[in-house]
């Protein structure tokens, strides 16, 4: 079948603009839901502020299943018709959330919502860049990179103004006219053009398995601190079944000629270490961000305005470096370059770490700043290692499978963190009360003398115990947060050390394998 003309022209912008729109909008449904956690939790019914972030990991596991739904898709029904028939599935979903009175609707539609979202994303860049010249390719990567940039920063300030100024169901509002939009310039763009199908066999077996496995280990994190862990019946009996499920999905997976998740691919030395050190990676920084933003708020008594602009000081440095770091890894041993990002990062989160009283504005984004360029150099140099050694269609699956995987670790990032802050803050609690009340110094009684100067400012003596009581906790949330991003700081450190392992990679100079690289770029750097 002869390949039809590109689009060119003001059509071609037009393009550009629809997708890239369509892209930050779903992308920032994520940062953007996060900061806005706190007010649907309290609008929600009958729910505390931890059921909020069920709805952002649930969302970025259907945004992980969707990604082997959309190869399927678009093959058997054509790239561009899959698109706009996800993004009319994803306003759909949006006025669910929007509509939604309990969390126990409002989950299951953001996941949903994930789903069709994870089918559109692969295929928003892949209709999109197969519209540039093959000379012209790796400017489509670069412009694509720093669209995939904005939603970490934008979406963060655009959730907190929704939230502040409107209400937090505007973001969802807003998803359903950016989508509309798209899908309707996407439709008159590629009206009348034939599509090319390929017939690819679909695993439907090993997608239910890893669907069972990823929901329940999911869930079991996300009420696990509200259910007492494993003292509940239910999460007991979803332990069992992702115990009998994750066994069954490996000896399938190795015995499937086209696997839902291709497990030879980790038998490629670089390959297994760039997507360690990205998942990893990627599970500490989504984690610290999601967790940082609501104790922004919750903790530090930010707005949520305020709270995005300290997610947007970030857009800065992390713009620049997104679009030319792709001819940076081209030039440069990828392995140094990561190494040198993990030790930024490394140093980033120390920085972040050691405040131990409220942080003010400026303080705050100074390290933000530099976070933003680590951030936007985190992804291509680990893809370029990823890459090394693979070719034809197992770098599109590995491409693929990188991108889901690291979905999936960024989702469990934001409870496990949360974990951590959860479980250090009554210690950090108990030891400033000993400090306090004189019980590890016995010559040093900080709180009477606390007690005896409010007292004299006119409190109460039940005020005063209760103010006490307010800074302590406070207090020791702060230390708390701290030694999520020491411990982030450490992880890093370590990650440093294993990236090392991995063989040198530069790209290939050949054209053919050039373009089938930057395919495969277009799927690794999605964040």
């Amino acid at each position: 079948m002869k390949r039809p003309a590109r689009i060119g022209g003001w059509r071609f912008l037009l393009l550009n603009g629809a997708t890239g729109a369509a892209n930050v909008v779903m992308l920032a449904n994520v940062p953007g839901y996060t900061v806005l956690a706190p007010y649907v939790a309290g609008s929600l019914q009958g729910v505390t502020p931890s059921y909020g972030t069920w709805a952002t990991t649930d969302h970025m596991i259907g945004i992980a299943l969707g990604l082997p739904l959309s190869r399927w898709f678009s093959g058997r029904f054509g790239d561009y018709r899959v698109l706009i028939s996800a993004l009319v599935a994803y306003a759909l979903f949006s006025l669910m959330c929007a509509a939604s009175e309990t969390i126990w609707f409002f989950a299951p539609m953001r996941f949903l919502l994930g789903l069709a979202g994870g089918v559109a994303l692969p295929l928003a860049q892949s209709v999109t860049l197969a519209q540039y010249p093959d000379d012209q390719r790796t400017l489509g990567v670069g412009f694509w990179g720093v669209m995939s940039m904005a939603p970490f920063t934008i979406g963060v300030f655009m959730g907190g103004f929704w939230a502040e100024y409107f209400n937090w169901r505007w973001l969802f509002y807003s998803n359903v006219a950016v989508v509309l939009l798209a899908a309707t310039v996407i439709a008159a763009l590629f009206y009348g053009r034939d599509v090319e199908r390929r017939l690819t066999r679909f695993d439907v077996i090993g997608f239910f398995l890893l669907a069972t496995v990823l929901i329940g280990v999911q869930t079991i994190l996300n009420m696990g601190n509200d259910f007492d862990w494993f003292a509940s019946p239910l999460l007991a009996w979803l332990l069992l079944v992702v115990l009998v499920a994750l066994p069954m999905f490996i000896i399938w997976e190795f015995g499937e000629r086209r696997p839902a998740l291709d497990l030879r691919l980790f038998l490629h030395r670089n390959f297994a270490i760039a997507t360690f050190c990205s998942l990893i990676g990627f599970l500490v920084i989504q984690g610290l961000l999601s967790v940082f933003v609501v104790q922004l708020q919750v903790l530090l008594g930010y707005t949520s305005s305020l709270a995005g602009m300290v997610y947007l000081t970030m857009i800065f440095l992390a713009m620049a470096a997104a679009a030319v770091v792709h001819e940076l890894t081209r030039n440069v041993d990828a392995r140094l370059i990561v190494f040198l990002n993990f030790i930024g990062l490394a140093v980033t989160f120390v920085w972040l770490g050691q405040y131990d009283k409220s942080a003010s504005f400026d303080n705050v984004t100074t390290p933000m700043f530099f976070f933003g360029f680590s951030l936007a150099m985190f992804f291509a140099p680990l893809a370029t290692l990823a890459m090394a050694g693979l070719a034809g269609e197992r770098l599109i699956r590995a491409a693929e499978e990188l991108a889901m995987l690291r979905t999936v670790f960024g989702a469990m990032g934001i409870t496990l963190l949360g974990v951590v802050v959860f479980r250090r803050t009554p210690f950090h609690q108990l030891d400033l009360a000993d400090h306090f009340g004189g019980r590890r110094f016995a010559s040093l009684d900080l709180l009477t003398s606390f007690l005896d100067r409010m007292q004299a400012m006119g409190m109460s003596p039940q005020a005063a115990r209760s103010q006490a009581a307010q800074l302590i906790r406070q207090q020791a949330a702060i230390l708390a947060l701290n030694d999520a991003f020491l411990l982030g700081a450490m992880a890093f450190i370590c990650l440093a050390g294993i990236i090392w392992f991995a063989y040198p990679s530069y790209a290939s100079k050949k054209r053919e394998q050039t373009l089938a690289r930057l395919s495969a770029e277009e799927l690794m750097e999605q964040p």
